[in-house]
């Protein structure tokens, strides 16, 4: 035997007696892995994972899965009726789920799954479009899912981390995080008025989302997931919640009286688009309700039978207003039951007219 040989059987017999020696681990690393891999030791979750793992646990059973069925109107024969989908979640004890107005909007049949798997039928306790909020009330009240504490936003700072859970694409129950984008943005709703200190976020928000509920690190409700501006409509880095100081403010009143107060002068205006082709700014008057305080302070409206302009709005209490949205928020600034100074043109004369907020809802 050479000396070569022998040297290569001693490095050989060395190579074995450190593999067997060093145990399983060296083995796994010099060996083919012809059988399953052996477990590493995980360890504890990070503080970070432990929040949001334990929030989710917490939360997670107190968010439904609604679902709609809407009647088609207007065509012959028999039509399939449309489906919508969203997201809610529990409010109280006695069966209350809140949601985004949007998603139950014209609904001819509500039903919503629960925690359990159960699909129970609901109905529409009170809506706002105002804000973009709708309360239903289950058939039966859950007995499992407890309410998610209530938080506020009127602290939140741009920045903090927040987690937002809801049934993306009619997926069951999703947890997407993120932080606090940008505070006190304006979103238009679909009544043509604005929802303000609206919070945005970086969470990832989708369709089928709406109506969830957004929580802050300690597991409580700050806002309704509500919108991402999107042209494809999928998550683009931008979402938006109503914050929960408004939805405490409005839930109560909607499960109370169906209806939340809504400052107005009683009017109907010309849409912006048709004001702005005819040349004119502020809030054109397009007729004037019976009963109200535009009626009674002698503010006119266009004549259907000549077509002759009405009066148009320029001012409120001194400030300029140019949309529905801006006149909206100064009337409900002043307050329902407040007087507020109206600057009005008519015929190219311009006056003042004062009137009272009232409760147009």
């Amino acid at each position: 035997m050479t000396e070569r040989v022998k040297l290569l059987l001693i490095v050989w017999a060395l190579l074995v007696v450190t593999v067997w020696a060093g145990g399983p681990f060296v083995r796994e690393i010099l060996l083919t892995a012809d059988e399953p891999r052996i477990v590493a030791p995980r360890g504890k979750l990070a503080e970070f994972e432990r929040v949001s793992t334990a929030l989710f646990e917490s939360a997670g059973p107190a968010v439904v899965y609604i679902f709609t069925e809407t009647a088609s109107t207007g065509a012959p024969g028999p039509v399939a009726p449309r489906g919508g989908a969203g997201s809610g979640f529990v409010w109280d004890g006695a069966g209350h789920v809140v949601t985004n107005f949007h998603v139950v909007q014209g609904a001819t049949r509500i039903s919503v799954r629960l925690d359990s798997g159960e699909a129970v039928p609901a109905t529409l306790v009170g809506a706002a479009p105002d804000y973009d909020l709708a309360v239903l009330k289950l058939s039966t009240a859950p007995g499992g899912p407890k309410p998610i504490p209530v938080g506020s936003s009127a602290d939140l700072k741009v920045g903090q981390a927040v987690f937002a859970i809801g049934n993306p694409f009619g997926l069951n129950r999703s947890l997407s995080t993120g932080v606090v984008s940008a505070l006190n943005r304006h979103l238009p709703t679909a009544s043509g008025r604005e929802i303000h200190g609206v919070i945005q976020i970086d969470a990832a928000i989708n369709p089928g989302n709406s109506g969830g509920p957004l929580l802050d690190s300690a597991g409580r409700l700050i806002g309704v997931n509500t919108a991402i501006v999107s042209g494809s409509g999928s998550s683009a880095g931008v979402g938006f919640a109503v914050p929960v100081d408004v939805v405490n403010r409005v839930v109560p009143r909607l499960i109370e009286d169906g209806k939340f107060p809504r400052p107005g002068i009683g009017i109907a205006i010309v849409d912006e688009e048709t004001g702005a082709r005819l040349g004119l700014r502020g809030i054109v008057i397009a007729a004037v309700l019976p009963g109200s305080s535009a009626e009674e302070a002698g503010l006119e409206g266009i004549d259907r039978r000549s077509g002759r302009l009405g009066d148009v709005i320029t001012e409120v209490n001194r400030q300029r207003v140019q949309g529905l949205a801006e006149f909206s928020a100064t009337l409900e600034k002043a307050g329902i039951g407040s007087e507020v100074e109206l600057t009005v043109i008519r015929n190219d004369r311009k006056r003042a007219v004062r009137l009272n907020v009232m409760d147009i809802s």
